[in-house]
């Protein structure tokens, strides 16, 4: 019999949009839910003990509310500060999402990577074991960015994103010793790849931009495989708090024509 669990998406705001994408081209079958905790953010400005016990808390919640067969943390910050213990909290597999370091650094030539992310992430000892583990011949550049975070969401809303805010967001990356010889970029910040346009015209020069999307979809493909798939209800975004003017039209171009408060 086909099996009616949805898979769940879960992030501050709306960047993990950035992330479903690649899931659905992977699994047009599965019904989804993106969960989107508007009442906490940002999380890139945010306390590491706040999110730590923030996020476990409501996902525990949206667990015993839908269901699901999988979740995943279509964050950064939240996956590199709470993942650990969201899994050893809930009793379903947990996807999470990390800085693309091994990707970027088996492509670049130069040897220099930028990783940017927000304050919150870039921080994290998770980041170090990445750059030390696959990019230890490398200089790795990092920057945190909340200003991208904010941009990224107004653009989603259908608003016009000003290319000096972007260039001025990025600036102190590129202008770090080392930053001009910077190839590969990171995106680290699920928001990140909603803004793809706009950062390559304010790097001003060719750079290869890397995110995890790709990789999260055939890895969500890879543990739901086998699995049969039932859409007898539409998918949903489900928000803790407000939803901006302007969010459900793009909420439905990614298929959620749906949106629920928790």
């Amino acid at each position: 019999m086909s099996d009616p669990r949805p898979i769940l998406f879960f992030d501050s705001g709306v960047g993990g949009l950035s992330i479903v994408a690649p899931a659905r081209r992977e699994l047009p079958v599965a019904r989804l839910i993106y969960a989107a905790d508007s009442a906490g953010f940002p999380y890139g400005v945010k306390q590491e003990a706040e999110i730590a016990g923030r996020v476990p808390a409501l996902l525990g919640r949206l667990a015993e509310r839908y269901r699901p067969r999988l979740i995943v943390i279509a964050c950064n910050t939240a996956s590199t500060i709470a993942l650990g213990a969201v899994r050893t909290a809930l009793d379903v597999p947990i996807v999470g999402t990390v800085p693309a370091i091994k990707p970027a650094a088996a492509i670049s030539r130069t040897r220099v990577i930028g990783v940017l992310g927000t304050a919150a992430t870039v921080r994290q000892a998770y980041v170090d074991d990445l750059a030390t583990r696959f990019a230890s011949d490398c200089q790795v550049i990092r920057h945190g960015s909340a200003d991208l975070v904010t941009l990224a969401e107004a653009k989603l809303r259908g608003e016009a994103v000003s290319p000096d805010a972007v260039r001025d967001a990025i600036a102190p990356m590129l202008a770090a010793p080392g930053g001009d010889a910077i190839d590969t970029i990171v995106l680290a910040c699920t928001h990140f790849p909603l803004l793809s346009e706009e950062l390559a015209e304010a790097v001003g020069r060719p750079v290869t931009f890397v995110d995890g999307g790709p990789g999260i979809g055939q890895r969500i493909a890879y543990l739901t495989q086998g699995q049969t798939f039932a859409r007898d209800q539409a998918d949903l975004a489900v928000f803790t708090g407000d939803v901006a003017p302007g969010l459900d039209r793009a909420l439905a171009r990614y298929g959620f024509d749906r949106v629920e408060r928790l």
